[in-house]
Formats: C-alpha cells, structure tokens, sequence
C-alpha cells in the first residue's frame, strides 16, 4: 500500500462516515462549504456526498481562481495577444476560458504567439530566447501560485531583463470566505479551507474570519479520507457550539504558513 492510498482507504472512509452520522443525529441540519475547487472534484469523484447523513449538506464555493477571472482581465490579455511585438505567455488551463468575444485558444488558432508553459521561470526563459519580444505573462490564481510568480519577477530583475511582464489577476481567499459570511441569505455552517492555499498563508488567517461571524473552519485535505475527517471535525464544533480554526491536513499545513513565501510577496 502507498502512502497515498492510505487516504483512500474504504474502511477508513466508511468508518468516519459512520462517526459524522453518529454525531449529527439528532442534530443540525449543518451546512458546510468548501471553497477550493479541488475539493470539488474530490468529493465528486469519491462520492462524499452520497456518505453524508440527512442531517449533513455540503456546498462548494468559489471554486478554481480561472473559473471566477472576470471577463475584464481575459479581453486585457486577448488584446496583448494580438499586438505584433507581444508573446502571451499561460498556464494551460487559461487557454479555452472565454472572453466576451474570443479566447486564447481562438487566437492562438489566428496566429497569435501564445505560449503555454508549467512554471513562470520557463516565461521567463522565453524572455531570455525572445529578446525583442514582450512577453508578457498571465499571473492568475490564489495565494498558492502568487509566491512562484513574483519569484519569476525577481528573477527576471536579477537577469536584467526588461521584457519580461507580468498582467496579475490574483485573488486572496479569506476575503470571499468573509463576504460569503456575511450574507445573510446564505447560511453557512462551516468551512472546508483549502489545503495548499493554507499551505502559503498559515491556518492563522482564518482566525479573524471565525472570531468575526462565529463560524467553524477546518483546513483539510483532498483525499477522501482527510475530506471525511475535515467534515467530522467540522460537525463536532456545530454540534459543541464551537468556532474555531483547526487544522486536519496537519502532514502540509502549519499555523503559520510558509514564511518564505510570504516574504516574498511582501
């Protein structure tokens, strides 16, 4: 057995089915969110919900940083695409999000020099090879890609490269998490925090947001069996009446994050 099928043990995730029912009986109903799009997936491909007792609802939130870029910044960067002297360079999964009239996938298809590429530091490669070339790269995500892209800014300084840019469009999660909250039509039990988000900005960050509107939030990660355990946490707080921040994918996230990276988007 690998370590990572430790996670996805079918004892195991029905074991903490059975305590979250226990739990619950009686009680809520509890509504709990995840806000990170890979736990989305997770609960959808290992069929979490179906696991949950009656007493037991879970909803997703803001989801992928690409999904929720407005249409604003995708028709900024299908602009540069189509200046002579630009080379737009991406991760993959900007390539087919709609603007309000065309996608990099369609201009890339007329001709615009559109690049994918896995790391920044390759974007910045690309400055190096294509001296004449702006190149201009596609900073969109959340807290977790930010620190690799301004690395990729110091990296191009360092290098002297004056060709080298970045158009950013990155979101920071606590703040929707806040505002969520504060709606009062929508009513939230819980959060499932996003796992390598938190890896960045420490489990910490949550804590204004439960002292603020009292809310339950578990940083967790995406295997079954740490989602099922995330939510069996989350279900003992609702239940004691508690709202506090804990940390159930304590393997990567610390209370602190990760300093370093911090620093270097200060």
């Amino acid at each position: 057995m690998s370590y990572q099928d430790q996670f996805r043990d079918k004892e195991v995730v029905q074991g903490l089915a059975r305590r979250i029912a226990a739990l619950a009986e009686g009680k809520g109903p509890f509504t709990f969110m995840e806000v990170c799009g890979t736990h989305t997936m997770a609960i959808y491909q290992y069929g979490l919900r179906l696991l949950m007792p009656p007493e037991v609802r879970l909803i997703s939130g803001p989801g992928c940083p690409v999904c929720v870029t407005p249409n604003g910044y995708l028709d900024r960067a299908l602009a540069l695409s189509r200046l002579p002297e630009v080379m737009v360079v991406s991760f993959g999964d900007m390539l087919r999000v709609p603007g309000s009239t065309s996608s990099l996938m369609h201009e890339r298809a007329r001709g615009g020099d559109i690049r994918v590429v896995y790391s920044p530091l390759d974007a910045v490669q690309l400055a190096v090879q294509n001296p004449r070339r702006k190149v201009v790269f596609l900073g969109v995500g959340f807290e977790t890609t930010a620190p690799t892209i301004a690395g990729s800014i110091l990296t191009a300084a360092k290098l002297g490269l004056s060709n080298y840019f970045v158009l950013a469009s990155h979101k920071t999660m606590p703040q929707p998490m806040a505002i969520l909250s504060a709606d009062p039509e929508l009513v939230v039990n819980g959060y499932l925090c996003p796992a390598h988000v938190s890896a960045i900005i420490g489990a910490n960050a949550y804590r204004p947001l439960c002292e603020s509107y009292r809310i339950p939030c578990v940083v967790t990660g995406f295997e079954p069996a740490d989602v099922m355990q995330g939510v069996e946490m989350l279900v003992r707080q609702a239940v004691a009446g508690q709202s506090k921040v804990e940390i159930q994918y304590k393997r990567v996230v610390s209370w602190e994050g990760n300093t370093k990276a911090q620093a270097m988007l200060a």
